[in-house]
């Protein structure tokens, strides 16, 4: 994290553990703009994000005592972001579309795509548009990280489910860069 501020970020940490609501402030204020770009990821829409983000920025707050300093602070309040997230879809009850993977095939192309073409504006949008279960897998694994054993246990699916789901997402991509750019895009093999 880039502190170009007046406060260390130690200080920043204290004064929350204190809950000193203008250091508060300047959390929220150093971190909302990034956090709101993590949570987007899970979301339909603005809005939904925004919200994400509120309820989790409250939860970082009540849990700022929770932080002994060990690894990245921003990763933390990542990860808070992400959980919050994934229970925003559980309370919801949406329904994940799950589909194991022994029911689909697999749709790997044999085409690699040059990232480096892609507008990440762009990518965000597509990944966006996936259906719930798909983006939250999707951003579970190629994001954030998490293994299919980690995310079937998250959303209490099978890891057959998470890998099938994540399978789909990639295609569904795939088809929509392909779309994007037209079929000259991905020409190489990898």
């Amino acid at each position: 994290m880039n502190l170009q501020h007046k406060y260390a970020q130690e200080e920043i940490i204290q004064g929350c553990q204190a809950g000193e609501r203008r250091y508060q402030e300047l959390l929220y204020k150093m971190m909302s703009s990034k956090m709101l770009g993590v949570c987007m990821r899970y979301a339909k829409d603005q809005f939904e994000a925004e919200d994400m983000m509120q309820t989790a920025f409250v939860k970082v707050f009540r849990n700022i005592n929770a932080y002994r300093g060990e690894g990245s602070f921003e990763g933390w309040i990542r990860r808070i972001m992400v959980n919050t997230s994934i229970e925003v879809y559980r309370k919801n009850l949406r329904s994940l579309n799950v589909v194991d993977i022994d029911e689909t095939h697999d749709h790997q192309a044999s085409t690699a795509f040059d990232m480096s073409r892609l507008n990440i504006a762009d990518l965000m949008r597509l990944i966006r548009n996936l259906s719930d279960g798909y983006r939250l897998v999707f951003n579970m694994y190629a994001i954030e990280g998490y293994s299919h054993k980690e995310i079937a246990k998250e959303l209490g699916i099978t890891e057959g489910a998470s890998k099938s789901q994540l399978s789909r997402a990639r295609a569904i991509l795939r088809e929509q860069i392909l779309k994007m750019e037209g079929n000259s895009y991905g020409t190489h093999v990898g």
